[in-house]
């Protein structure tokens, strides 16, 4: 058993915001657990090709969209989204509120792990 407290966990820039990377590869577990932070009216394009992810919102609002733009769902307290297919995908905050989410990634994440964003591409890690 072991503890890990937030605050003492190095905030790793993402991109459009912030990941405390609570549970990494080399704690053994088999699954990454993050605490992310998505900035107020940002827009990331994002796609994980080794790794599945789900979210659930702890706070703020935002809406995550499908690739082709075929499906948006709304993003808020309590609600979780999973990208069980490596989907890529917008991930969108509201303009005047951060989104903050608790993702949990499989298999697990180094822990300094980056985006990078651009208009030409689904930013991958």
């Amino acid at each position: 058993m072991f503890i890990r407290d937030s605050s003492q966990v190095r905030a790793v820039e993402w991109g459009n915001g912030t990941s405390r990377r609570l549970l990494v590869e080399t704690d053994g577990m088999g699954f990454t657990v993050a605490e992310t932070t998505v900035r107020a009216g940002t827009k990331s394009r994002l796609q994980y090709r080794r790794h599945l992810e789900a979210c659930y919102c702890i706070g703020g609002r935002g809406e995550v969209t499908s690739a082709d733009g075929a499906v948006t769902y709304r993003l808020e307290p309590g609600v979780l989204y999973v990208l069980d297919q490596h989907d890529a995908h917008f991930l969108v905050a509201d303009a005047h509120e951060d989104l903050h989410l608790i993702s949990v990634f499989n298999p697990p994440l180094r822990g300094d792990e980056a985006h990078r964003l651009d208009e030409f591409g689904f930013s991958q890690y």
